[in-house]
Parts: structure tokens; C-alpha cells; sequence
């Protein structure tokens, strides 16, 4: 596994922080969390769009 599947970049500071970090360690940046309700809702109006679309 590379080094960039493991990090992410903070919007904050442009730096290459852990993939599971909540807050960046430079800068103290915030990572948004998402719920997990949000992401099921996403994905359910994505498939009902394409219901729609192709019938």
C-alpha cells in the first residue's frame, strides 16, 4: 500500500495527514464527518434517479 492510499490532504494547510485523522495535527482543521443516514440517503436517491431515467 503507497503512502498516498494511507493519507488525505488537509484543506486547511495543503499537508498529508493519516486517512483516519479527525483533526489535522499542523493546523487543527476539522475533517466534516458525515452520518451514516446522509450517505444511505445519497445512495437511494442516486438509484431511484436512475429508476426514473431508465423506465
Amino acid at each position: 500500500m503507497s503512502n498516498q492510499e494511507k493519507t488525505k490532504e488537509c484543506p486547511g494547510c495543503a499537508m498529508d495527514v493519516p486517512k483516519d485523522a479527525d483533526v489535522c495535527p499542523i493546523c487543527g482543521y476539522e475533517f466534516p464527518k458525515q452520518p451514516l443516514s446522509v450517505k444511505i440517503g445519497v445512495w437511494i436517491l442516486i438509484f431511484l434517479l436512475l429508476l426514473w431515467y431508465f423506465f
